[in-house]
C-alpha cells in the first residue's frame, strides 16, 4: 500500500464519529496497562498518559479539537452520570462522614478560600494580566464550573481549563505521597484533599488508593465546586483593589 492510499483512508476514517471515541477508549485502556505494569505509581497516571498520547496525535494528524471532540463526546455525556454515581461509595461512609462534619467542614472553607485566593494573589503581585489571574483562581475546582467562575469574572474559559487540567495532574501525582510524609495517614482526610485540591483527576487517584478515601474526595470535590461557585464572584472583586 503506497502513502498516497494511506492518506486518503485517514481522511476518511479521521471523518467518522466512531474513530475518536475508539482512539480515546483504546489510549486509555493502554494508559491503565502501563499504569498498572508500573505498579501504581503516580507519575505514571492514566489521565496525564491518556492527555498526553492523545494530543500528539491531534498534532501529528492536525487533527481540530472539535472534530476530536464530535467523536469523543460521548465520554463526555458520561461525565454527568458518572458524577452522580460518585454518591454510591459516599453513602457507604455515611457514618464516618457525620462524624467528621465539623472538621470537613472547616477543612473545605479553609482550603477552598486558600487555594482559589492564593492563586489569584500570587499571580497578580508576579505582574499577569487581570483576566489571566481570574482564570487561575478557580484552578482547583472542576472544570466545568471553573470555566464558567471565570467567564462570569471576565477570565479566559480555555485558560482555565488549562490551569484546572495542570493542577489536577499535579495533586493526582504528588499530593498523596506528600500528605502521607506530613504524617497524614487516614483515608478519609487523605481524600479530602485530594478532591478539594485536585477535583476530578485527584479523585480518580483517591479511587485507586481506596474506596474510602474515593468517596472522600468525591464529596471535596462536589463541595469546593458549589462553595466557589458562591463565593469567588464577589470575594475576588473585594480583593483586586488590594493588590493594586
Amino acid at each position: 500500500m503506497n502513502p498516497e492510499s494511506m492518506t486518503e483512508i485517514w481522511v476518511y476514517l479521521s471523518a467518522q464519529p466512531l474513530l475518536w471515541l475508539t482512539l480515546t477508549l483504546a489510549v486509555y485502556l493502554l494508559a491503565l496497562a502501563l499504569h498498572r505494569k508500573a505498579k501504581g505509581h503516580p507519575v505514571v497516571n492514566p489521565v496525564l498518559v491518556s492527555v498526553s498520547i492523545l494530543v500528539v496525535l491531534l498534532l501529528v494528524t492536525g487533527t481540530p479539537y472539535q472534530r476530536y471532540f464530535d467523536g469523543a463526546q460521548f465520554v463526555h455525556f458520561l461525565l454527568g452520570p458518572t458524577t452522580v454515581a460518585l454518591a454510591v461509595p459516599l453513602h457507604a461512609q455515611l457514618k464516618r462522614l457525620l462524624a467528621m462534619g465539623g472538621p470537613l467542614l472547616i477543612a473545605l472553607v479553609v482550603g477552598s478560600l486558600t487555594a482559589g485566593l492564593s492563586a489569584y494573589a500570587i499571580g497578580a503581585m508576579m505582574g499577569a494580566s487581570t483576566p489571566t489571574v481570574i482564570s487561575l483562581a478557580p484552578k482547583s475546582v472542576t472544570t466545568p464550573i471553573a470555566m464558567g467562575v471565570a467567564e462570569r469574572l471576565g477570565g479566559l474559559a480555555s485558560l482555565t481549563a488549562v490551569f484546572v487540567i495542570l493542577t489536577g495532574i499535579f495533586g493526582a501525582i504528588f499530593a498523596d505521597g506528600i500528605l502521607r510524609r506530613l504524617g497524614v495517614k487516614d483515608d478519609a482526610s487523605i481524600g479530602f484533599a485530594l478532591g478539594l485540591a485536585s477535583h476530578g483527576i485527584g479523585t480518580a487517584r483517591a479511587f485507586q488508593l481506596s474506596e474510602q478515601t474515593g468517596a472522600f474526595a468525591a464529596l471535596a470535590m462536589g463541595l469546593n465546586g458549589l462553595f466557589t461557585a458562591i463565593t469567588l464572584p464577589w470575594l475576588l472583586p473585594l480583593l483586586t483593589p488590594l493588590l493594586k
